[in-house]
């Protein structure tokens, strides 16, 4: 009986009636004491509204009592952790925004004991061996390993000959360095060049190799002394670049051309340091520069599967090639003969394209059998033309005969992705190949 239970109380499930009984006790009007923890404030808590009002279908809004809002404060090992998390996005905000502080301090580390030898010269001079093999030559397919340069702590994105002798190897790397190797004589590391604060991208000499430019995740394009190290100048556009080339011409070697995330390519004049012309008609990143036609036109190729060939210096492209069937092109070489480019298509397979009269896709020259599909890996053609060479992304290397594009030899190369291969200019059957393990190979 309530009445009985209530103290004499004639109340039966009058709730009001409960909660002026004296001592009732009851949950409903009187609050039970809680030990070590605290009640539920229910008048801090704001009533829930509709976001909008008179939508039935509208949210509500979160409203938090002062009790929940104080069991929700973190601890000062959280509140770190907070703050370096939004330091860290405020730093990428600011980095895509283009508001770069300013570029690191170049300097430029000799491993050598001397940088002349006994007669004054230095590593720039070729050896007398490299000099004799020079002219034409028949080329053959290397069969085995012979070196393995490692010096990079991370991944090797890029390797390049020095032209006409080929006695040195440029490395670019992803641990931000760029090292420059003696492939003739000692086969070691002369000199690494420090300058850039984030992996270096592409690198690309001028016709002599006494200079070369690099470009950098960190936005900036530099340019080095190879004999020296000593860095020459440094260009950005807040953007970021991707590819970098000198034009070919012996009276243009103060100009250089940059593909950049920004859809565009950009001609920057040495002399100046200033940009003087855009060329702004991709849809896309633009990832390769290649210059053909006697170096008057000049192809490009985005991330939007276009190719645009350009007149040098008139911002208005003379051709567009986008097809159905097109993927994009992350990188481009030259036939030796300079009548065809060879293009890396992401769909596993190597285009090639007339660049003399008109532009046009050669139907009948496909490289199939490798899998390179997310990873621009490099495309070379041995010197006298018979060979075409490409690595892929599981680490190996493949060889097709030019003629009839059947696959001719493939090697196992590197762990992981093999991004670089690249032929000897000289030597008849000696190749240089780089992967993301950090290696740097020498076949024969």
């Amino acid at each position: 009986d309530p009445a009985a239970a209530g103290g004499g109380s004639s109340a039966f499930g009058d709730t009001a009636a409960f909660e002026r009984a004296a001592g009732a006790g009851s949950v409903y009007g009187v609050k039970a004491p809680v030990e070590g923890g605290r009640v539920r404030d229910e008048s801090a808590v704001q009533p829930r509204k509709r976001v909008r009002e008179g939508d039935p279908f509208a949210p509500y809004d979160f409203a938090l009592s002062r009790d929940d809002s104080e069991q929700m404060k973190l601890s000062a090992e959280e509140q770190v952790i907070v703050d370096a998390r939004s330091k860290e996005r405020a730093a990428a905000k600011a980095r895509a925004d283009g508001d770069e502080s300013t570029p690191v301090e170049e300097k430029s580390i000799f491993h050598g004991e001397s940088e002349k030898d006994y007669q004054g010269r230095t590593y720039m001079h070729p050896p007398a061996s490299v000099k004799s093999a020079a002219g034409e030559h028949e080329c053959f397919i290397p069969r085995q390993c012979v070196h393995t340069f490692s010096g990079h702590t991370k991944g090797v994105a890029a390797i390049r000959w020095l032209p006409k002798y080929g006695h040195l190897l440029l490395s670019a790397g992803m641990d931000a360095k760029v090292k420059l190797w003696d492939v003739a004589n000692s086969r070691k590391c002369l000199r690494t060049f420090l300058g850039h604060n984030a992996a270096v991208r592409d690198i690309s000499f001028n016709n002599d190799g006494s200079r070369f430019l690099t470009c950098s995740y960190d936005r900036y394009i530099k340019l080095w002394d190879t004999e020296t190290g000593q860095c020459l100048g440094a260009y950005t556009t807040k953007k970021l670049p991707y590819c970098v080339k000198f034009h070919p011409d012996e009276d243009k070697q103060n100009v250089f051309i940059a593909g950049q995330a920004d859809k565009q390519a950009v001609q920057w004049d040495i002399t100046s340091g200033n940009p003087v012309q855009f060329y702004n008609q991709h849809l896309g990143a633009v990832n390769t520069i290649t210059f053909c036609d006697n170096n008057r036109r000049f192809v490009t190729t985005a991330d939007d599967k276009k190719m645009l060939v350009w007149e040098y210096g008139i911002p208005v492209p003379i051709k567009h090639i986008s097809e159905p069937h097109m993927n994009s092109i992350p990188y481009v070489c030259m036939h030796p003969n300079e009548k065809w480019i060879l293009g890396q298509s992401l769909d596993n397979q190597i285009v090639v394209y007339g660049v003399q009269q008109r532009f046009r896709q050669h139907q009948k020259k496909l490289f199939r059998g490798h899998s390179n599909a997310g990873y621009a890996c490099q495309v070379d053609v041995t010197p006298d033309g018979q060979f075409v060479l490409s690595g892929d992304s599981d680490g190996r290397v493949f060889f097709w005969d030019w003629k009839s594009t059947k696959l001719f030899r493939k090697l196992k190369c590197h762990d992981g992705v093999c991004i670089g291969a690249a032929f000897h200019p000289v030597f008849p059957s000696t190749m240089a190949t780089c992967g993301w393990d950090g290696t740097i190979k020498l076949w024969e």
